[in-house]
């Protein structure tokens, strides 16, 4: 399919719906910059961009789907490893090597949506044993010293990028690239076989959707974005070190991202990404509070925001319109 016929086929009606809010995130990102004032604000909003794209994947396993990863940081810390050890082996750019970190990531989570559904896995299920994975593959990163550097870890070179601008806008063609797959498979096929897995497995299986190959398909989607994220943030990073990818530093924030933002929508990983990263930003002055000040300000949010921001928004908004029609 060429690009043309690619574009005409994504500005058809369904996703015509979606194409103003895909512009307005387009638009604030592209002007973004224009607001910094240092070189550390904006290297605070590529943060908000690069964990908006580890959101965006979580929405597509967990939100439509219901496997909750908990290996996130796993993931995009496979990604990222395998590029550079591979690219420092050969000699080469770690941009040569890519292709073989996203599809290494790709395929561990591929494998374990394959197991999980076959086994039939519950959400809780599914979490602990990517959980277990997460904590697995954080000692391999540590104890393979040879390879990876242990836990003081390793750094990145050869990449070629050396401006901070330059980098904050290849997150956001590539956030763009992700946002627009993520429309294109829920307005598809793809979207109604979520949909209808999310709602009730059973009653998928009873109408002849193949549970367990759409569910490997949104596992492998989600973490060959995940592995192409935490690749290029390796990159931009210019240093990689097992607690880079941690738990508590990936995917912990980007859990709570997806449900304070709202999950199963174009925006609410990208505002669930700025709302989180402006809140850590802000208790960065006061670290004893931090955690406590946090903690309250989430249940805050949880109490009056239950599907995230943007569902309560749009939700708002139309009973509004809906007030002022009649």
């Amino acid at each position: 399919m060429s690009v043309i016929d690619y574009v005409r086929e994504f500005t058809n009606d369904r996703g015509n719906g979606r194409l103003p809010e895909l512009g307005i995130i387009l638009a604030f990102f592209a002007v973004l910059p224009l607001f910094a004032v240092s070189g550390y604000l904006l290297r605070v909003f590529t943060i908000v961009v690069v964990f908006a794209l580890f959101t965006v994947a979580l929405n597509i396993v967990f939100g439509h789907t219901d496997q909750l990863f908990l290996f996130v940081g796993g993931l995009a810390g496979m990604g990222a490893y395998t590029t550079v050890i591979a690219a420092n082996s050969i000699g080469t750019t770690p941009w040569i090597t890519l292709p073989l970190g996203v599809a290494i990531a790709g395929m561990i989570g591929g494998t374990v949506s394959y197991v999980a559904a076959k086994r039939k896995f519950t959400v809780i299920l599914i979490a602990i044993f990517t959980l277990a994975l997460q904590l697995s593959i954080m000692e391999l990163l540590t104890g393979a010293r040879g390879l990876t550097g242990g836990s003081v870890g390793m750094p990145v070179q050869g990449v070629g990028i050396q401006s901070d601008i330059q980098f904050y806008y290849l997150f956001v063609a590539v956030l763009i690239g992700f946002l627009v797959v993520y429309a294109r498979m829920i307005d598809s096929r793809y979207g109604l076989a979520f949909e209808t897995i999310r709602q009730e497995e059973l009653a998928a299986e009873a109408t002849g959707v193949d549970v367990v190959r759409y569910k490997v398909i949104a596992g492998t989607v989600g973490s060959l974005m995940i592995g192409f994220a935490g690749a290029v943030y390796a990159f931009w990073a210019g240093y990689i070190s097992p607690g880079t990818f941690s738990f508590l530093s990936i995917d912990v924030l980007v859990l709570i991202m997806l449900t304070l933002g709202g999950m199963r929508t174009l925006s609410g990983p990208v505002i669930g990404a700025i709302a989180v990263v402006s809140i850590e930003e802000i208790l960065a002055s006061y670290p004893q509070w931090r955690l406590v000040i946090f903690g309250t300000l989430l249940i805050v949010l949880y109490l009056n925001f239950r599907q995230g921001i943007v569902p309560n928004v749009k939700s708002a908004y139309r009973e509004r319109f809906a007030s002022e029609s009649g």
